[in-house]
């Protein structure tokens, strides 16, 4: 055995990095507004947006098999679009999205810790955020082993409590609440896979692991159906759950307390606790799978030109200045910034990016041997979601679409400006 195979990450392993990101504080926070939209058909809603992200999961596995990188899907772009002035713009917002992501996840995590443990405060909602951005960090300095190991004992104590939550509220729903008669028109379903879409996200992490598996080529396609099945069989059967066992008008008035709300009838108020725990890991996880792909995206960024050299170094030859920056972004913003404002840029920008990827993948499906009717089925399902996401979310939300632009104008010109400097830096050495 090689010393690239010992220290690689196991299939297992880069799956749960995936599944850590995306069974976060999504599953939490989204079933009153998805219920909003869709009623008690948000299991069906999770099911669409579930086949929307393996679609998606087909073409990133299809290129990550042909072009594993540290980099990720940035990869990606670059096979597709070149080393130009768009894959600088979609790093930029690669890195602002996940900085967004990152912090509102640790505040999810605050709130949940500061509401158990103190008096619920503001103030120890954002100590709690920042202690826990702190910590992950330093777990990923440790490296992907570090990662890993942790993601999958996060992963093994929330599947093990979700699966039992949906196994004791599954057996004692009330079949009358989920009927096809209680359902809104099919088009509101549709409008809600904008919503529920934002909990597979974190997939795409998944492919920044092709620089830490001994064989990329079979193994992260693996990781990624692994993951995305996982993650679609939970989400569907906590919403079949929830929605069994509480009206619509309950689950939505509940908010965050849904799955504990839902427990209480069989659990007691050890179900509010058995939710808590859960929520303290699951969101655990996503803010440390969150952080792990920045020290590879800056890195490869770097060595492409898009990037400044100053976020591909490594202080003390282990700390990489790109995730230590990447970190400090997190950590502003939860401490400074009403993130439930903007809660929907995140998987606006994803969704964008997405897009981008799999229209990149079309140009170069020859070298992949990618399906030419999965592809275009990819993307026109991710149009279809960006569709239904600007009708339902940005019309109602002008924050959101202000601060979308904001951060699209910022990542063009953090890309043009460096560029400036860095070409005129080059006419001067010559």
């Amino acid at each position: 055995m090689d010393d690239r195979t010992a220290k690689a990450l196991s299939v297992r392993q880069a799956a749960f990095i995936g599944v850590g990101a995306m069974v976060g504080a999504g599953i939490f926070s989204l079933l009153g507004a998805a219920g909003e939209v869709a009623g008690a058909a948000v299991w069906l809603s999770f099911l669409l947006a579930g086949g929307v992200a393996v679609l998606q999961g087909y073409s990133f596995a299809k290129f990550g098999a042909r072009y594993p990188s540290a980099g990720g899907f940035l990869e990606y772009v670059l096979r597709g679009f070149g080393n130009g002035h768009l894959l600088g713009v979609v790093a930029w917002l690669l890195l602002a999205a996940n900085c967004i992501i990152t912090a509102m996840v640790a505040v999810s995590f605050g709130s949940y810790a500061s509401g158990a443990l103190t008096d619920g405060s503001t103030a120890w909602t954002k100590v709690f955020a920042v202690v826990l951005i702190a910590a992950m960090t330093a777990l990923n300095v440790l490296g992907a082993q570090a990662v890993a190991r942790t993601q999958t004992l996060i992963v093994y104590v929330v599947i093990g409590i979700l699966v039992l939550f949906a196994v004791v509220t599954l057996v004692n729903i009330d079949p009358g609440l989920l009927s096809f008669s209680g359902y809104p028109p099919f088009r509101h379903i549709v409008s809600s896979v904008a919503l529920t879409f934002f909990a597979f996200l974190g997939f795409g992490v998944i492919t920044f692991t092709a620089k830490d598996l001994a064989h990329p080529a079979k193994q992260l396609p693996r990781a990624i159906t692994i993951a995305l099945g996982i993650a679609t069989v939970i989400y569907v059967a906590v919403a079949l759950g929830v929605f069994g066992t509480l009206t619509v008008d309950e689950v939505i008035s509940s908010g965050g307390t849904a799955l504990a709300e839902a427990a209480k009838p069989v659990l007691g108020n050890a179900g509010y606790w058995l939710m808590t725990v859960t929520a303290l890991f699951s969101t655990a996880g996503a803010t440390n799978a969150g952080l792990y792909p920045a020290a590879g995206v800056c890195e490869e960024m770097v060595a492409t030109g898009q990037f400044p050299p100053v976020l591909g170094r490594r202080l003390g030859g282990r700390a990489s200045s790109g995730l230590l920056v990447t970190a400090v972004a997190s950590i502003v913003l939860a401490v400074g910034f009403d993130l439930s404002a903007i809660a929907s840029i995140g998987s606006a920008i994803a969704l964008l990016v997405f897009t981008l990827i799999t229209a990149a993948h079309f140009r170069v499906r020859g070298e992949t041997g990618a399906s030419l009717p999965v592809l275009v089925l990819a993307i026109a399902s991710t149009l279809v979601v960006l569709l239904a996401f600007a009708v339902t979310t940005l019309v109602s939300e002008p924050a959101t679409l202000v601060a979308i632009v904001v951060i699209l104008l910022l990542s063009v010109v953090l890309d043009v400006g460096w560029k400036r400097r860095r070409d005129s830096r080059t006419e001067v050495g010559t």
